[in-house]
């Protein structure tokens, strides 16, 4: 494989890594109907501050969540909406598959459900 295929499907694996943490998808998710703070994602997901930022610093760092400073406060918000239509995307392909991503020993709903993943942050 050339080195320019290797490094264009690292960055598709980083990309897709860092939507792969359901606290993270979550977060898009809320993201997606506007701007948030860090106080009303730990209201609305049920998290941590200390988790909330941390899963908002990975997608910052992965250039897919900006931040805007208001006075004391920062408010988040997606910073492509190319990521809406990849979402939408992979809900099409999640109801064409069907129970079968649901029942992947690797990656399951039984392999990595939202209350195990809190405590993961970017990376893990």
């Amino acid at each position: 494989m050339a080195a320019t295929a290797r490094t264009e499907l690292a960055a598709a694996g980083a990309l897709f890594r860092s939507l792969g943490d359901p606290i993270r998808l979550a977060i898009v998710r809320l993201l997606a109907d506007g701007e948030r703070r860090v106080v009303d994602l730990t209201a609305e997901l049920g998290l941590a501050q200390s988790t909330a930022s941390s899963h908002l610093a990975c997608l910052r760092g992965c250039g897919l969540v900006v931040g805007r400073p208001e006075g004391r406060q920062m408010f988040y918000a997606l910073a492509r909406p190319e990521l809406l239509d990849l979402l939408r995307a992979a809900e099409t392909l999640l109801a064409a598959t069907g129970e079968a991503v649901a029942l992947c020993p690797n990656y399951g709903a039984a392999a990595s459900d939202f209350t195990a993943a809190e405590g993961r942050v970017c990376g893990e």
